[in-house]
């Protein structure tokens, strides 16, 4: 069996058996942490969801009063794999001896990319100035990253995240024109946060009660970018195109509403994948 809902109250818990015993769906009740889960078996998993939510939407009064998030199922920590891809990156560049070449070849750099070297936005993405950059990077990758892909699913998250990060270097470049080098994780996961602010700005606005609360997510976005996101040596501009990217992407998917099935989220990662690939194919070529 699947999970189809985690960390709910017994009487959320109870609600949804009633519902679904009312459809005629199998389903399981556990206890888990501090809460309640309640698990379908994989045939039964949308048919369950549209159930539980058909009913509330029927019912707006009690679905105010009892809010249930549904489990996307396929998460995982592809995160933190994210994480460790950079790291390995990170020290195989030092391993060359000369890692000013690399970025030189590699890195965002907007003349380069304004000349039609677009594969460098997403190839700087994995190259890092020293291990303190790349380790607020990882951090960052580890943290909100893996909570995109927890919204989302392990595959669907890692494509919005490198897509923002991508976007946010080609709005960079597109500013600057020339004499701009950019390189960091960092752009990405401004991106990652800006996914979850505009995703919750449109779950909130969906609901009458929280209307007003709704632009709370976007103001915590802004507060981490400026928190997190600025100082010495610090590309800003490329933060806050990633950021703004983000939110799009968020509330794009929020809109859109749907579950990625376990074939979706490989294809989705599988399209990541063959974007760094290709990426470091055509940096490999040009040099």
């Amino acid at each position: 069996m699947i999970q189809l809902y985690e960390n709910i109250s017994a009487d959320s818990a109870d609600l949804c058996g009633l519902i679904l015993k009312a459809s005629g769906i199998p389903f399981r009740v556990r206890k888990e942490g501090r809460g309640w889960g309640i698990w379908v078996l994989p045939r039964d998993y949308e048919r369950a969801r549209h159930s539980v939510e058909q009913y509330f939407r029927e019912n707006r009064a009690a679905a105010a009063e009892s809010r249930i998030t549904p489990v996307n199922s396929h998460h995982g920590y592809a995160g933190i794999w994210a994480a460790v891809l950079i790291a390995f990156l990170y020290f195989a560049a030092a391993q060359t001896g000369d890692v000013h070449s690399v970025w030189s070849e590699f890195g965002a750099s907007a003349q380069k990319i304004a000349e039609g070297e677009l594969y460098r936005v997403v190839t700087a993405l994995v190259f890092h100035v020293d291990a303190v950059h790349l380790i607020g990077n990882m951090i960052g990758l580890a943290v909100f990253a893996t909570a995109v892909c927890h919204v989302s699913g392990w595959g669907a998250g890692i494509l919005m995240v490198l897509c923002t990060g991508a976007a946010g270097n080609l709005l960079n470049a597109w500013m600057y024109q020339h004499g701009h080098l950019s390189i960091g994780a960092s752009t990405a996961v401004f991106g990652a946060i800006g996914i979850l602010s505009g995703y919750q700005f449109l779950q909130r606005r969906k609901n009458a009660r929280q209307k007003a609360a709704a632009w709370l997510p976007l103001a915590c976005g802004l507060a981490l970018l400026g928190f997190l996101g600025t100082g010495a040596h610090v590309d800003l501009m490329a933060h806050l195109f990633g950021f703004l990217v983000g939110i799009f992407f968020g509330i794009g998917y929020a809109m859109a509403n749907k579950t990625v099935g376990s074939a979706g989220q490989a294809i989705c990662l599988g399209a990541s994948a063959a974007a760094l690939l290709v990426a470091w194919a055509a940096g490999a070529w040009m040099s």
